[in-house]
């Protein structure tokens, strides 16, 4: 676990440049807007080691598998997110010498993350093997309201010489993702331009043709006041730039503001690219690099007041869940469905920057609250508009009749995860997206979502596993066998509770809202089946049964669920009587021995009683938490925030407090020594959910929003904000008790510690917290 990021509640502050370290940083000082996202490169050219990364969203690229393409039924490719046009570079030079943080003496430095304001600032003073000292600071954002574009003001100040400064300015495409499979470059150069201090770089990608235009310009100036500067034109093969010099004396400082969009063709047809960024570049700089600024934090401050957690007390978890929320904030602004959110966004390569089940699982509830509607309508629209695509998938497996497999990983609704363990057996993910369904109207109270568009990807995700099941004559039940569960430790194994159970439950629910549908749509219901080919009494008869009939593996005994058949046979050794040595398990055992091992990658069996916890006491969760968690080495990032929400949920307040901490540090602190290639961004939401259903309690229950909260004890007191069904409220949680207050004119009915108040219009209620059950 590193420990080298300041606490601060508003800034992430690193001081000292240590090259070891660099990557780690370049994840968590990145920036993004949507539509795309930056590492915190260096501006300045620098030999040590590094991860360029800047990326576009929905570009992406084929990468070809190694191995497996071969088989039937196998993705032959893995879909990749890719490294673009770094648009960033200013490089330096001091008469003869490269400013190269590689090659130089450092000091002052310090890197920090304005996160409420959005924008990076970095500023060093370098000592270069001359003895010429100079000092950078260096500011940029990636903008939320021109979000196509980013901006940087670049400052050199001479502390110690007289000499020449030679700046360049350049956008530079000849790029390559450092997981390419077959050591490739995925971009060939379309077009180049220079023009004194503006230039345009587009790119086509390979095999799927998107192609991007970056463009460029900049201005300078010389201790505050704009200067003219004749400069020299590059222009070479995916590499445009414009360099020039000015005399510096010791005490002066040069400035350069750079302006630079990406613009895609996936927003612009590909012949008005080029027209259309020289426009929005104009549009820039008309503005400037000030205003760009202001807007810059006006518009965070208004995201902030939607999705801000405020903590008194704890400054260390205050900063993480800022942290948090300003990378969700970052990835995705529900604005295209098109576009979903990567396990890692936009701040490296691995996993692809492709779609997992994680956004379903995860993301969804953070976005419900936070944003409006049309938000997470648009996640979930975005696995209908692929709904063939999961036909198809299924298909390639054999199933038939509509049937739908959502891809484990995908950015275009096909399937594209190359480990067989994975794409053919974690077929869970089925169930997280019909609960993104169940939960986005159980929390918006949108049941009209279901006859536009919920109940053919319901009635897709039903037929598959009606096709997925066996009947077993042993056990005179049904089984699913040959699958993987949220565990991943564990492959190829039978009947993972887990997987059996979001099974039945997404039969059930496909089953409800046919039922739901046809009451109140019957012309729309009608059509459906027609267009689906549905037969009503044989298809509905056959989920009954399934769902009446299906095995749970379970130890009565225990009085837990069984994580899948044979479990009980493994070793049980508990975590706690590991030697520290031998973590993180991924990085020190073979698979071989992990798999035949009792622990728990991630919350599985637990996973379950998180979604369905309104149907299972709280002595049957208990019992199986007491059991799982001890065997949970938590090695994915998705494991803490369940448990954390859990043991909430079962007054374990400390185990509660120290999920928490560790889901929300995950990354700042480089938890599984993994941060270096990109932040976790996913399980970022589970932060947020570990303090909002977790210390506050909060569940939707019969259409009614509930509160059952108490104080993790370093805290004083804590406070969010949240939407539910055109009602802004106020959530605050003291010692004291807890208080809500309407902002809106809409009156609500919550509950809390289990008693029901009508909150009129901008009003505010208080529940005493002696009164909590």
């Amino acid at each position: 676990m590193k420990n080298y990021i300041k606490v601060d509640e508003w800034n992430i502050i690193e001081e000292g440049f240590d090259p070891h370290q660099n990557k780690i940083s370049e994840s968590i000082f990145s920036l993004g807007n949507g539509r795309m996202g930056q590492r915190a490169n260096f501006e300045e050219s620098y030999s040590g080691e590094s991860l360029q990364g800047n990326y576009i969203a929905g570009v992406y690229y084929p990468d070809k598998t190694r191995v497996g393409w071969w088989k039937n039924g196998y993705p032959e490719y893995f879909a990749k997110v890719l490294n673009a046009a770094n648009w960033i570079g200013i490089d330096v030079k001091i008469g003869e010498e490269k400013l190269d943080l590689n090659h130089c003496k450092v000091s002052g430095f310090k890197r920090v993350l304005n996160m409420k304001e959005g924008y990076l600032e970095r500023s060093f003073i370098a000592e270069l093997p001359s003895g010429k000292q100079i000092k950078v600071n260096a500011v940029r954002f990636c903008s939320i309201v021109d979000d196509e574009a980013g901006a940087i003001k670049y400052a050199v100040t001479s502390l110690n010489f007289d000499d020449a400064v030679t700046i360049t300015a350049y956008i530079d495409g000849d790029v390559k993702n450092q997981d390419s499979n077959y050591d490739e470059k995925f971009w060939d150069g379309v077009y180049r331009e220079v023009n004194n201090r503006e230039a345009y770089l587009t790119l086509r990608t390979k095999k799927t043709e998107f192609e991007v235009c970056s463009g460029m310009l900049y201005s300078v100036s010389l201790n505050g006041g704009q200067i003219a500067v004749g400069s020299k034109e590059i222009s070479r093969d995916k590499f445009v730039g414009s360099t020039f010099s000015v005399p510096l004396k010791a005490g002066q400082e040069l400035t350069v503001y750079k302006f630079a969009a990406n613009l895609s063709s996936e927003n612009y047809p590909k012949e008005t690219l080029l027209s259309n960024c020289k426009n929005q570049i104009h549009k820039l700089a008309d503005k400037g690099f000030d205003k760009m600024k202001q807007e810059q934090a006006t518009t965070w401050a208004e995201k902030w007041i939607e999705s801000d957690i405020a903590i008194e007390g704890d400054p260390a978890a205050q900063q993480a869940i800022r942290f948090n929320i300003f990378q969700l904030n970052q990835t995705y602004t529900g604005e295209d469905s098109r576009l979903n959110i990567g396990p890692k966004g936009f701040t490296g390569e691995k996993y692809g920057g492709s779609t997992y089940w994680d956004t379903e699982a995860y993301c969804v509830p953070f976005y419900l609250a936070t944003a409006s509607p049309e938000v997470t309508k648009n996640l979930l629209i975005y696995r209908y508009k692929q709904l063939q695509k999961a036909i198809e998938n299924a298909q390639k497996l054999g199933f038939k009749n509509g049937a739908a497999l959502y891809p484990m990983v995908t950015i275009n609704g096909e399937e594209c995860h190359n480990e067989w363990e994975i794409t053919f057996e974690e077929i869970h993910r089925n169930g997280a997206i019909a609960f993104a369904i169940y939960n986005y109207i159980r929390y918006t109270g949108n049941q009209d979502y279901l006859a536009d568009y919920g109940l053919e990807v319901l009635v897709g995700i039903a037929r598959f596993w009606s096709q997925r099941v066996n009947w077993s004559k042993e056990k005179n039940q049904y089984v699913i066998l040959g699958v993987t569960g949220p565990n991943e430790y564990e492959n190829n194994v039978n009947n993972n509770w887990y997987t059996n159970r979001i099974a039945c439950w997404s039969l059930q629910y496909a089953l409800e809202a046919l039922e739901y549908v046809k009451q109140t749509s019957q012309d729309k219901y009608n059509s459906l089946l027609l267009k689906l080919n549905f037969n009503e009494r044989e298809e509905t008869a056959n989920s009954q049964h399934i769902i009446e009939n299906m095995y749970y593996p379970e130890d009565k005994n225990l009085g837990i669920f069984l994580q899948q058949d044979g479990y009980l046979d493994k070793e049980q050794i508990l975590v706690k009587d590991l030697d520290l040595k031998e973590r993180p398990l991924n990085q020190k055992w073979s698979w071989d021995r992990i798999l035949r091992s009792c622990y728990i990658k991630q919350a599985d069996v637990l996973q379950g009683l998180y979604f369905l916890e309104d149907r299972y006491d709280e002595e049957t969760i208990r019992r199986n938490f007491d059991f799982y968690e001890p065997r949970t080495v938590h090695e994915s990032s998705l494991s803490p925030c369940v448990h954390a929400i859990l043991a909430a949920k079962l007054g374990d307040e400390q185990r509660a407090y120290d999920f928490y901490l560790r889901t929300a540090r995950l990354d700042l602190d480089d938890y599984n020594n993994d941060t270096e290639d990109g932040l976790h961004i996913t399980s970022m939401a589970g932060t947020w959910m570990s303090v909002v259903e977790g210390f506050a309690g909060m569940r939707v229950r019969n259409g009614v929003l509930c509160f059952n909260p108490f104080l993790p004890g370093r805290w004083k007191t804590f406070s969010f904000n949240i939407r539910f069904r055109n009602a802004l409220l106020t959530v605050k949680i003291s010692k004291e008790g807890a208080c809500l207050s309407n902002r809106s004119s809409t009156e609500i009915t919550v509950k809390i510690f289990q008693t029901l108040y009508t909150l009129k219009g901008n009003a505010e209620v208080f529940a005493e917290s002696g009164l909590k059950v």
